[in-house]
């Protein structure tokens, strides 16, 4: 359960919001509910992560990699729960998801699937980003796709940060 409750997503003060979420998204999620108790955060939050997920050039398979890693790595249930079906629908297969835990000596992983692990342990773990582990990274994307990775990888340790302080899960009552 939630450590506070759910804002109430038909208040007028935050309708319009939720409404444009319910378009955009397809319903109201429980970080979703949470994050309309502040609107102007909710309306950042939205505008973010709709430019990670959908606006980026980033490929889905690397996006969904990351997003699990990071949520594997912060013990974030909800996160995981909440992609795991979209990494399989942009290519991940579950064999990749069930090793995401020991990727490091799983055969499954390509040259650049390990680079993108690589930096996002490093960034989820350690925040700092060794020269090797970027240089590795770096032979695989272009600046445009390494600032996209790099945000994504961020975004999704904000995520899971915030859902796990709140203690926000899948099974919550609304």
């Amino acid at each position: 359960m939630a450590r506070i409750p759910y804002a109430d997503c038909t208040s007028a003060a935050v309708r319009p919001l939720a409404d444009r979420i319910v378009a955009e998204r397809g319903s109201i999620l429980h970080l979703y509910q949470m994050l309309l108790h502040s609107a102007p955060v909710a309306e950042g939050w939205l505008n973010y992560l709709t430019a990670i997920r959908q606006k980026s050039s980033l490929p889905g398979d690397v996006r969904e990699l990351v997003i699990m890693r990071v949520a594997l790595l912060n013990h974030a249930p909800y996160e995981a729960d909440q992609h795991a079906p979209i990494a399989l629908r942009e290519g991940v297969s579950q064999d990749k998801l069930d090793a995401l835990k020991e990727w490091q000596g799983c055969p499954l992983f390509d040259a650049r699937e390990r680079a993108v692990l690589a930096y996002t342990d490093a960034m989820t773990r350690q925040v700092q980003v060794s020269d090797e582990v970027f240089a590795s990274v770096a032979a695989h994307f272009e600046p445009p796709r390494l600032v996209e990775l790099t945000a994504t990888v961020a975004a999704y340790n904000m995520v899971s940060r915030f859902l796990e302080a709140l203690q926000i899960h899948s099974h919550d009552a609304r």
